[in-house]
């Protein structure tokens, strides 16, 4: 790209409790963001069905397009990432039929079973790639079938949220390869979606708009869109739609021979491949095959993650405020190694007190029971780096390449003393950033589709230009591969 062109994207990255619209401008090699607007996402609660407000995303979109018309920036283009799975249904006049419901909805817990009496298990995971999750678009799909949902037979097309928000501000309709490829309804070989699986549900590949591949123009700005913010020939593009596939792309690799860590409230560690990995093995381990970008495929398994602390901060709060800093200077303070737990018990998914879940659990696998902030939060953040250790094994067993370093991308990226644990664990360096991993993918996907960037290699050069990296080299190594030991002697599934 030029050395001195200077032009802006505007990313609107939406996450299950907030959103931000991120303006990032190209020059010089390097990629400046600055905050447009930050808003909240909140799930709507109607008599015990939980929804997202659909409306209230679009209009702070369009909130965000007035901000940036009022301080007079220029963008070439906008891209919508979010979280996975959800999806808006639309009648034949192309307006939706009611607010799309949460991926939290309690509506389709038992759901995976019920679909696993017409097709089983196993051939429904070698057919997709996926990891079973209840809420996967299938299961939800399926469960709005068995309770005979009074608009299924009405849906003329079915979109996943970036593409319905994109739709609401163009007009066209398309379906993004790396959002629809988490529903567990897409054929990962050839980007289609299964036809054997979609008749389960009663449905039809002409339910869903054609499948794009990351990158693609959509349209431009409606008219509608035009007279309410004041600019026009803005083009919107399919960005990689899944926030993950996003943030992934934003991992500043010099070279293949690299896993990731997509860190936050949730986990995500993988690897990209050419192809997709199907096998006994990877259905033994349950590790899911979503679209990347470019193409690709990110081989990777859901870890539970920062979830831990952030529920027993609540319990800290009770008191008064406790901020993350002391969390962790509590833990740092605390004695090592004195108990584990597995991160991704079902014991820890939803309880009503995560502190006394972790001590239910050390107390029923035989261990010293943690009872200070300390205590309970190296506790956390221990057994997260040796549980990073176990999946980094499993994905080396599976990769065709050596994993020699472990990039952390994402709000994770920032907590030093859990990267510190983390290459202690694994004994191999971790690189931590980019935090806003995720907006940056965005932004500079959408100056690939400009012409501005040609590739992935150019565009992770220009985010380790743009970005400030930390590399943590691992420690007392010996000392950690001994307690990873009596770590996997407590790993239970309570």
């Amino acid at each position: 790209m030029s050395e001195n062109t200077e032009t802006s994207f505007l990313a609107i990255d939406l996450g299950a409790s907030s959103g931000r619209a991120i303006l990032g401008t190209i020059q010089n090699n390097r990629v400046e963001l600055k905050e447009i607007n930050r808003f909240v996402n909140p799930i709507i609660d109607v008599n015990g069905r939980l929804y997202w407000n659909l409306f209230h995303l679009y209009n702070e979109i369009l909130k965000s397009l007035k901000l940036i018309k009022s301080e007079d920036a220029q963008i070439v283009s906008l891209g919508v990432d979010t979280w996975g799975v959800d999806f808006v249904c639309f009648g034949k006049d192309g307006e939706p039929l009611r607010m799309p419901y949460c991926y939290r909805d309690t509506h389709t817990f038992g759901a995976p079973e019920k679909f696993f009496e017409k097709m089983s298990r196993k051939d429904v995971y070698m057919k997709t790639g996926i990891q079973i999750m209840n809420f996967n678009t299938l299961f939800q799909l399926s469960t709005q079938l068995e309770e005979n949902n009074s608009i299924y037979p009405f849906v003329d097309k079915i979109l996943f949220m970036p593409d319905a928000l994109s739709y609401l501000l163009t007009g066209q309709m398309v379906t993004e390869y790396t959002i629809a490829s988490t529903s567990q309804m897409l054929n990962p070989y050839e980007r289609t979606f299964d036809t054997s699986l979609l008749e389960m549900i009663n449905l039809s590949t002409d339910k869903f708009a054609p499948v794009v591949s990351s990158g693609t123009v959509i349209g431009k700005l409606s008219a509608s869109v035009t007279h309410q913010t004041g600019l026009d020939d803005i083009s919107v593009i399919a960005v990689a739609g899944h926030d993950t596939a996003s943030a992934v792309l934003a991992t500043p690799a010099e070279n293949e021979n690299f896993a990731y860590l997509s860190s936050g409230t949730w986990s995500l560690m993988g690897i990209e491949s050419a192809e997709p990995v199907i096998n006994e093995e990877t259905y033994s381990l349950n590790f899911t095959n979503e679209g990347g970008s470019d193409g690709t495929i990110r081989l990777l398994k859901n870890i539970c993650g920062m979830w831990l602390i952030e529920q027993c901060k609540k319990e800290w709060e009770t008191n008064g405020t406790v901020t993350y800093q002391e969390i962790v200077q509590a833990a740092e303070a605390a004695i090592p190694f004195k108990c584990f737990i597995n991160p991704d018990s079902p014991c820890f998914a939803s309880p009503q007190s995560m502190i006394s879940a972790i001590q239910t659990y050390c107390n029923q696998t035989g261990q010293y029971v943690p009872q200070t902030m300390g205590e309970i939060a190296r506790c956390i953040y221990e057994s997260l780096a040796f549980r990073y250790k176990q999946v980094l094994a499993n994905l080396q067993n599976l990769a065709s390449f050596p994993i020699d370093t472990l990039h952390i991308i994402g709000g994770g990226s920032q907590n030093t003393m859990l990267n510190s644990f983390t290459a202690n664990a694994i004994g191999k360096p971790v690189i931590a950033g980019p935090s806003e991993a995720t907006a940056i993918g965005n932004i500079l996907l959408q100056a690939q589709a400009a012409g501005l960037v040609q590739d992935k290699k150019e565009i992770r050069r220009i985010i380790r230009n743009s970005v400030e990296l930390k590399t943590i080299e691992p420690q007392n190594t010996s000392l950690w591969e001994e307690n990873y030991t009596n770590y996997l002697k407590t790993y239970k599934e309570l």
